[in-house]
């Protein structure tokens, strides 16, 4: 862009044989560390965030609230987190990606921390949308790290197996809401699991010492040190990119809105409407938890394979029918088992895709801003699903609350993917 020569990242664009992991074999160790906090942090992001989903039942009985009131936690947490997310990328475009992430994974964990010394309702209102600032910031510096160091064949796969550490905090949060209602009361479990919470500030000790910033962010900081104009984060509001950028917010409205509908009530659905005890609930949840994790590495090898926007479409569908499903059927309890594996499955994979696609999507210069907001956008918009479903389920059953609201969201996501441009493939230049 502009004259310079490309950057082309992590290697050749020689094949990288057929084996699943065979990309991996072949990126430098530097690429591997990189992977791997970028993979960890997101899991311990995850495995944070989820803790809210696991107590909302406790907190409705000890407290007294209602389902409004803890719906409007998790909303103001997306709300925090959307904010939180754009700015985070503003920031990586400025100071770096690698210090952006150490940022926000500390902010994240301390009021994570703070959360487990709320004494009322207003209190964990407050320290939960603090959390949410840095659990969304964490997301934009991680996606467009890792994104920036895997070459573009493989891109896909990289960001959507850094995706999948989600999957695995999602499951370690509910492994220790077992373990901690188990061994304590539920007046005093709700908060030793939040204290957990302090754990993700260990891992920057590993992210200070051996990762690296991106060589095409440090190319664009030396093409700014030798004169080149630093472009506004309002840049991705210019004619030339507004059309882009409020279409990625869109897809990412979908996504994000049909997955928090689903995931911030799902518990409660299991425990309320399918009268199930805290280990057959997360009996359901594990199943669902795996479906997650094999979804983000199947969609994230056919967005490789098959493009971004097919990959998009096709798990977008899927989700709305599972979900549907799900939620709205008289199933068994041994179908709602079964069932649990694909939900999971295409709920999670359909954002395999979403980190590399708007890395490619955005130029160096503006990618932080431009990736902040969009995933961001769609974070805010999708944050007030939570709130929403548990008002309309004052009015009718939670499980068909929530099946219509993720519906509506798949059906923004399809749109959305249709008017996107497909970007497989393509290399990244300072």
């Amino acid at each position: 862009m502009d004259g310079k020569a490309e950057i082309v990242l992590g290697g050749p664009e020689s094949d990288s044989g057929s084996g699943f992991f065979s990309w991996y074999r072949e990126i430098s160790a530097g690429e591997r560390r990189t992977f791997w906090s970028c993979k960890i942090g997101y899991m311990l992001d995850a495995m944070d965030t989820q803790f809210l989903s696991f107590v909302i039942p406790t907190l409705i009985a000890t407290w007294g609230i209602s389902k409004g009131d803890a719906g409007l936690i998790g909303t103001a947490t997306l709300l925090t987190s959307a904010l939180g997310g754009w700015v985070a990328g503003i920031l990586s475009d400025r100071i770096g990606r690698v210090k952006t992430l150490q940022i926000t994974i500390l902010w994240f964990a301390f009021f994570t921390v703070m959360c487990g010394f709320a004494q009322d309702f207003h209190q964990l209102l407050i320290s939960r949308a603090l959390m949410g600032f840095g659990f969304g910031g964490e997301w934009t510096a991680g996606a467009i790290l890792i994104g920036e160091v895997i070459r573009a064949k493989d891109r896909g796969k990289a960001v959507g197996m850094v995706q999948a550490g989600w999957a695995l905090g999602w499951g370690m949060s509910a492994i220790l809401y077992a373990l901690m209602f188990s061994l304590l009361p539920p007046e005093k479990a709700w908060r030793a699991l939040f204290l957990l919470g302090v754990l993700p500030a260990i891992f920057v000790i590993f992210i200070r010492r051996f990762v690296e910033e991106p060589e095409v962010f440090r190319q664009q900081k030396r093409d700014e040190e030798n004169g080149a104009a630093r472009a506004p984060f309002t840049e991705i509001f210019s004619p030339a990119m507004i059309t882009t950028t409020l279409r990625a917010a869109l897809l990412t409205t979908g996504a994000q809105g049909g997955y928090y509908a689903i995931t911030t009530w799902l518990p409660t659905f299991l425990k309320t409407e399918r009268n199930l005890t805290v280990l057959g609930t997360g009996g359901y949840l594990a199943m669902v938890i795996f479906g997650s994790y094999v979804g983000y590495i199947v969609s994230a090898y056919l967005t490789d394979r098959l493009g971004r926007k097919k990959n998009f479409i096709l798990f977008a569908l899927c989700s709305l029918c599972i979900a549907l499903a799900y939620t709205r059927l008289p199933l068994t309890d041994p179908v709602m088992l079964v069932l649990g594996f694909p939900l999971g499955f295409f709920v999670s994979g359909v954002f395999s895709g979403m980190g590399s696609f708007l890395t490619e999507l955005f130029p160096t210069r503006i990618r932080g801003s431009g990736q902040g907001f969009c995933y961001n956008v769609g974070r805010a918009v999708g944050s007030l699903f939570p709130f929403l479903i548990g008002l309309a389920s004052k009015n009718m059953p939670l499980g068909y609350a929530i099946g219509m609201f993720a519906a509506a969201a798949y059906g923004v996501m399809i749109i959305a993917a249709l008017t996107l441009p497909e970007t497989r493939g393509k290399q990244l230049e300072s």
